[in-house]
């Protein structure tokens, strides 16, 4: 199931590549949320990468993401996936061909959990 959202960009991070090949690439988003905003990190991973190339920080853009959830060392974490950016007052979309999130085969574990940040 796919959920989207709209704000602003706060921050644009530099891709990371692990030792596996796996590419990552997050971004936050500054949804406003009544009285207090929320600074919303959402990833993007593999070929989805490309889609921040042409972001900027401070643009409003509306994100389409899945929820993955994981279990860690009985852990669970929860990441938003992003897939598809619309970019607010111009008529492009970004996104790759394709509007499956990810390839059929990926799984959690085509990357290196010993790299996982947390």
């Amino acid at each position: 199931m796919a959920y989207d959202l709209t704000g602003k960009i706060k921050i644009i991070q530099e891709p990371k590549t692990f030792d596996s090949g796996f590419t990552k690439r997050e971004m936050v988003v500054i949804v406003e949320d009544g009285k207090y905003p929320q600074e919303i990190n959402i990833e993007f991973v593999q070929e989805k990468v490309s889609l921040l190339d042409s972001l900027q920080t401070g643009q409003t853009v509306t994100v389409t993401f899945d929820i993955r959830g994981r279990e860690y060392n009985g852990r669970y974490f929860n990441n938003l996936q992003g897939w598809k950016i619309a970019t607010m007052g111009e008529d492009s979309t970004f996104s790759n061909e394709s509007e499956s999130p990810m390839p059929e085969n990926f799984t959690s574990s085509d990357f290196d959990e010993g790299d996982i940040p947390f």
